[in-house]
């Protein structure tokens, strides 16, 4: 089943040029035809199209269906790593997963300074479609540590590290994170950790530090295992 996003279709009953073009010359869909769209909130829409343009596809919504969403919000923050495709996949899979926002720490350590969020959204609204949701997650733009940090005020907040002091190994973090209902945020550092003044001004703002236990994961796989972990929690 084809989806199209359309993030202003209660203003603007038109595809964009992009989806247009993909659902007229690419799957060649024709006036009266039935297609589903989405607005990446959380409401899919069945419509017909009624001007089967190329470049600007006119749609009738028929009915809204909304999808109800009450399971708290899980938001993943990671210092990007210098190859910009690990990063694309692990936007991927956390969408595929229902991770609510996707942010992106520049730290210490970092080995990126520049992010196109702009390419990363396209993924994540692909992502979005192919798995068949209704909501797209937040992509935030590259932010300072120390700017992020002071900003966040999830009930729940979490700290990954591999410092000895934090003891937490992989089951203690199904132990200590418990949704309860409420919002959560997980950090995850570059591949040379956040600093320890980093993973200090963190606990200083109520942020819980945790480790995903002995082994040595890439960031974008420790990102990826720990919001599955929080999600599965959630559900």
């Amino acid at each position: 089943m084809a989806i199209f996003y359309t993030p202003d279709i209660d203003k603007n009953p038109f595809l964009s040029q992009e989806e247009s073009g993909h659902c007229v010359r690419v799957l060649r869909l024709s006036v009266g035809d039935e297609i589903t769209l989405c607005d990446g909130k959380g409401n899919f829409y069945k419509a017909i199209i009624a001007d089967a343009n190329a470049k600007r596809c006119a749609v009738e919504v028929q009915e809204v269906m909304p999808q109800e969403n009450r399971l708290p919000k899980v938001c993943v923050a990671v210092a990007p790593t210098k190859n910009m495709d690990r990063m694309e996949w692990l936007v991927e899979k956390l969408t595929e997963m229902g991770v609510d926002a996707i942010y992106f720490l520049q730290t210490r350590f970092s080995e990126r300074k520049v992010l196109n969020t702009e390419r990363l959204q396209k993924i994540a609204v692909s992502a979005m479609k192919q798995s068949q949701r209704a909501t797209l997650p937040e992509i935030g733009e590259l932010m300072s540590f120390k700017d992020f940090v002071r900003k966040q005020a999830q009930p729940q907040r979490f700290i990954c590290h591999c410092y000895p002091e934090s003891e937490a190994g992989h089951r203690q973090f199904i132990k200590e994170v418990d949704l309860q209902g409420q919002d959560v945020l997980v950090m995850i550092g570059p591949e040379g950790d956040f600093s320890l003044e980093e993973v200090q001004l963190a606990r200083e703002l109520g942020f819980v530090t945790l480790s995903l236990g002995p082994m040595r994961l890439r960031t974008e796989t420790a990102a990826m295992l720990a919001g599955m972990m929080l999600r599965m929690q959630s559900l």
